[in-house]
Parts: structure tokens; sequence; C-alpha cells
């Protein structure tokens, strides 16, 4: 089983659901997302993030709970590996 996760223009989303449904994969999550890509100034390139998965899912861990204890569906975090990416614009896949 694979998750694909796809970050698409909200303007787009309602096109790209109706996609997916007439091709038949209609069992989709869509949620907002906020955020900014590479031409507000942030450089991925080759810096590995990697060091930090403990401290970030930490992070969210602290401030997602509940109280100190945490309750049932405080919710979950994924890690996934990335076996390829995509850029929607150009349709060049990355390294």
């Amino acid at each position: 089983m694979l998750l694909i996760r796809a970050i698409v223009r909200p303007e787009k989303s309602t096109i790209v659901l109706k996609a997916l449904f007439e091709a038949g994969f209609p069992a989709v999550t869509k949620m907002a997302v906020f955020g900014r890509g590479k031409q507000r100034g942030l450089k991925v390139g080759n810096i590995t993030y990697d060091a930090d998965k403990d401290f970030v899912i930490t992070t969210i861990i602290e401030a997602a709970r509940t109280d100190e204890k945490g309750a049932f569906g405080d919710g979950k975090i994924f890690v996934t590996p990335i076996t390829e990416t995509y850029t929607i614009s150009t349709g060049a896949k990355e390294a």
C-alpha cells in the first residue's frame, strides 16, 4: 500500500478530487494546509531534515495533547518514507 499526498492550489482541489473520482479513486482525505514553497525563500536543495524528526514529533505531540496525559482522539502522526517527488508546474521528477 502507498500513501500519496498531493499539495495543490486551493482553487484546483475540486478539479483534482473530481478527476480522481472519475478515474476510480474516490477515497481521499482533503485538508487545508498553510505554508510556502521555494519562491518565498525556503530552500530545500540537498538539505536533509531527518536529524530534526524526533524534535518535530515531540513538539507536535506536546502541542496537540489536550492535557499532560493526553486523551483519546488527540490525533496521530504519520511518518512515511518519500520515494518520489514531482513538481506539478513542470512535471519534473526530483531526486
